[in-house]
């Protein structure tokens, strides 16, 4: 069974930063694409940032210059550093990735959700 679990999450002030992390475990033939997406209240799911596994990396456009996100294939974990942070950045933010636990079964994985809260 596979599993996204993530952390990092909190409250931080207009200007500052907050890295979150989204390991994944169980069984996990192959990793590709992880990324990141947020919620806010009252507001629809969005993408935030991807990252395929050979590095390569795309960001939704709010976010560009502020934010990167990164992974560690060794660890099947993927990281998001958010710099610079606005109150509307302020949502739950959800890891996924696309996992094959075993040979040509590849599905969307999803996180619990971290919430991150920008106010001053």
């Amino acid at each position: 069974q596979v599993q996204l679990v993530e952390s990092g999450g909190g409250l931080v002030h207009p200007g500052g930063s907050l890295r979150l992390s989204c390991a994944a475990s169980g069984t996990l033939f192959r990793v590709y694409d992880m990324g990141w997406h947020r919620q806010a209240p009252g507001k629809q799911r969005e993408l935030v940032a991807t990252v395929t596994s050979d590095g390569s990396t795309n960001y939704a456009d709010p976010v560009k210059g502020r934010f990167t996100i990164s992974r560690d294939n060794a660890k099947n974990t993927v990281y998001l550093q958010m710099n610079s942070l606005k109150p509307e950045d302020r949502a739950v933010y959800y890891c996924n990735a696309a996992i094959a636990p075993v040979l040509a079964t590849v599905r969307d994985y999803w996180g619990q959700g971290t919430q991150v809260t920008v106010s001053s």
